[in-house]
């Protein structure tokens, strides 16, 4: 049976949070999917191991209608091309008309998807709920991310057992989920003074003035920047280290699916979709915030207790 999954969201996170219930279908039906995703998911470097994944195609949408699958003609270009892979089934996580119809112009028999036009919801819940009943069967919200063997023991090799080594998130998606990058280099200063560490930093080319900013700092010798690497080369990196510290970004949900023990700051957006699906990661939420309040538009980043933020630090490198 070939099984396609399709899976429209933008982000890395995204396309984490959304791997226990691709590689559920993959078990269920014994054979490996594909996927249809966007390029920023980053799937072709994140799930270049996976065994659970034949085929990653791209779903070229973009948001002022310039992909080549927007529009009209992209419609019938997006329902050709999957016509000619003749899959048996679809698994479609959104709730649009269009991919369903897309969907049954490329002769897909088995359509499975998000009721239509479904109000935005908990993306972890929607999944969750979509997949069981679709299977018949429980599934785990915890994902899974697989690396090369031999390149994750490589470079643990390289690591030095004298030093605690750190992710740290310091992106996000706009600056009201950004912690303030002089609390980020202060923690790493008192965090090294208790702990001896290597801070290696998690960003991409559009945060250039962010790594700039460690690196000229008193920690420079401390810090590796990811800035240069590509998404697939982080992946061992992050799986020897011993903690994520850092925004709700995409570098989170990469972490806690490769095993490591996870610190996040949710500032500006909701704990209970993007914070709680995870036995890896541990939350902060502002002064005066609860896990349950603290959402979009929140805007807490002044808020966040640094001593809180210090100490749990401590507490998850030391146990």
């Amino acid at each position: 049976m070939k099984v396609l999954v399709i899976q429209p969201k933008i982000g890395m996170g995204d396309m984490v949070i959304y791997l226990p219930y691709i590689h559920a279908i993959s078990k269920k039906y014994q054979t490996p999917v594909s996927i249809l995703v966007k390029e920023n998911s980053r799937a072709n470097q994140l799930l270049a191991e996976d065994k659970h994944i034949k085929e990653i195609l791209i779903l070229d949408r973009t948001k002022n209608n310039s992909g080549s699958h927007d529009g009209l003609s992209g419609f019938f270009k997006l329902s050709k091309d999957l016509k000619l892979k003749k899959y048996d089934k679809v698994f479609i996580f959104n709730s649009s008309l269009r991919y369903l119809l897309i969907a049954k112009m490329a002769r897909i028999k088995n359509i499975s998807q998000y009721p239509l036009f479904r109000k935005k919801d908990n993306i972890v819940t929607s999944a969750k709920i979509f997949t069981e009943n679709e299977l018949g069967e429980i599934v785990s919200t915890q994902p899974e991310l697989f690396t090369n063997e031999n390149q994750v023991n490589q470079t643990k090799q390289k690591f030095s057992s004298e030093f605690s080594h750190v992710v740290l998130g310091i992106s996000a998606s706009g600056p009201s989920k950004r912690w303030d990058i002089k609390n980020f280099i202060n923690l790493c200063v008192q965090i090294n003074k208790r702990k001896p560490s290597k801070f290696y930093l998690a960003a991409g080319n559009n945060d250039k003035d962010l790594v700039d900013q460690f690196l000229i700092s008193e920690l420079s010798n401390n810090c590796i920047s990811f800035k240069d690497l590509k998404i697939s080369e982080t992946l061992p990196i992050i799986k020897n280290c011993n903690l994520y510290i850092g925004n709700d970004t995409g570098w989170l949900h990469i972490s806690s699916a490769l095993g490591v023990k996870c610190l996040a700051l949710f500032m500006d957006s909701p704990v209970q979709a993007y914070g709680k699906y995870s036995k890896n990661i541990e939350v902060i939420v502002p002064e005066g915030e609860t896990e349950e309040s603290t959402t979009h538009d929140t805007l807490g980043k002044d808020k966040i207790s640094f001593d809180k933020v210090y100490n749990k630090c401590i507490e998850l490198l030391t146990n």
